[in-house]
């Protein structure tokens, strides 16, 4: 049976290596970092990572992984509801919960997980969600397994969302969704415009907060408190994986009905292996850390507000917005791949993003900047796209 599929696959992968799309992982040798070794020689200026505020190998957060594996050991061997809740899964989940402000919160093995598990044990067919049309695949996915009405519209388009709102009066809930930040843009959603909406046309709101929390925010909150509506979101899912700690897991933060249901029917919480010991006492590091400053936050934002001034300066074309996510556009997907492949050479590591992760001609090397990050590393960095702009005709 193998044989037919086997001769297809190969002609697809050759395709897309002919056109010059094929993606190669490179080997990290060592700790994520503002500067890492790569397996091919080179040490280099990470500028891809999610890492924003530097704690992926923070000494304090590695230790507390250390100690959890002490006192907690190394993992669960199952679910929460059998046998795979200790006390440190319940601290970690209330100071999430006093983190934004909400009634409670539960842990998920990712945040993938937390957006695929929200929907279907809330909404049934008599209901409608209304989604953001750039929203993660996670939410899109979550929203495919549910039977609620499916609304769409266009990104970040307050009028289109009033539009969707009205046609889906007819349910009986409605739920806004939206991404806090989305990913590949770096854009905030209209926070306030749509709890504003919601508030008009009686619908529940929900952000996915993975590419803010921690640093979005006066005090890191996400874009609820950018915009001053943390009272009004109902929903807030996010990771433990990015900017708090850049290990794995997700959460569910809201009402406490809310994430009792979820306790009680999401099925990748009852179905998932309990987070890890070490990462759970980690996270928990990193929640006492944001608790205490917002030094990493304030120095993330100089960095940022650094790099678009240069970048921008040099004659790059890059997307507008609010956030440590700096999209240089390209828009030639094979362009995007080798621009990456010679920042590489310039001891740059970035890597490019093209169809089906971005809209077709809408490539581009996505720049995420980090706490972490030195003025001499971010100078290094601009240099070398300075460099490759130049050689590759991409600037003058």
């Amino acid at each position: 049976m193998y044989g037919i599929i086997h001769e297809y696959l190969s002609r697809e992968l050759a395709a897309i290596e002919e056109n010059g799309l094929l993606k190669r992982e490179r080997i990290i040798t060592t700790p994520q970092g503002a500067n890492v070794h790569v397996s091919s020689g080179e040490d280099v200026v990470i500028m891809c990572a999610n890492n924003y505020l530097g704690l992926s190998s923070h000494p304090e957060v590695v230790q507390a992984a250390k100690d959890a594996l002490d006192t907690h050991g190394f993992g669960m061997s199952s679910v929460r509801f059998i046998c795979g809740t200790q006390d440190i899964h319940k601290t970690l989940e209330r100071k999430i919960a006093e983190f934004y402000g909400t009634e409670d919160t539960i842990l998920y093995a990712a945040a993938f997980d937390a957006n695929g598990g929200v929907f279907e044990p809330l909404f049934s067919d008599q209901d409608a969600i209304i989604s953001d049309e750039l929203n993660h695949a996670s939410i899109i996915d979550g929203i495919r397994l549910c039977k609620a009405q499916r609304y769409r519209y266009k990104h970040s388009n307050m009028e289109d969302l009033e539009e969707q709102l009205k046609a889906a009066q007819a349910q009986r809930f409605r739920i806004i969704v939206t991404d806090g930040v989305f990913s590949m843009d770096g854009d905030l959603a209209k926070m306030d415009e749509i709890c504003a909406l919601a508030n008009k046309y009686d619908a529940l709101v929900m952000t996915d907060e993975c590419h803010s929390a921690g640093f979005i925010g006066k005090t890191g909150r996400g874009v609820p408190e950018h915009f001053g509506v943390m009272d009004q979101v109902d929903i807030i899912t996010g990771t433990l994986g990015k900017a708090l700690g850049g290990a794995m897991g997700g959460y569910t933060t809201g009402k406490k009905e809310i994430i009792e249901m979820l306790r009680q029917r999401s099925r990748p919480y009852l179905f998932s292996n309990s987070l890890a010991p070490s990462i759970v006492g980690a996270s928990i590091k990193v929640f006492d850390l944001l608790s205490k400053t917002t030094e990493l936050r304030d120095r993330l934002e100089e960095n940022t507000l650094y790099f678009k001034a240069k970048i921008k300066e040099a004659g790059f074309d890059i997307k507008p917005g609010d956030s440590p996510i700096v999209p240089i556009m390209l828009y030639d997907a094979a362009l995007s791949q080798q621009f990456a492949n010679e920042l590489l050479q310039e001891g740059v590591y970035a890597i490019g993003f093209f169809y089906p992760v971005v809209a077709k001609g809408q490539a581009r090397i996505r720049t995420q900047i980090s706490a972490a990050h030195t003025r001499g590393d971010l100078d290094k960095a601009i240099a070398a796209f300075i460099k490759v702009g130049k050689n590759l005709k991409v600037i003058e």
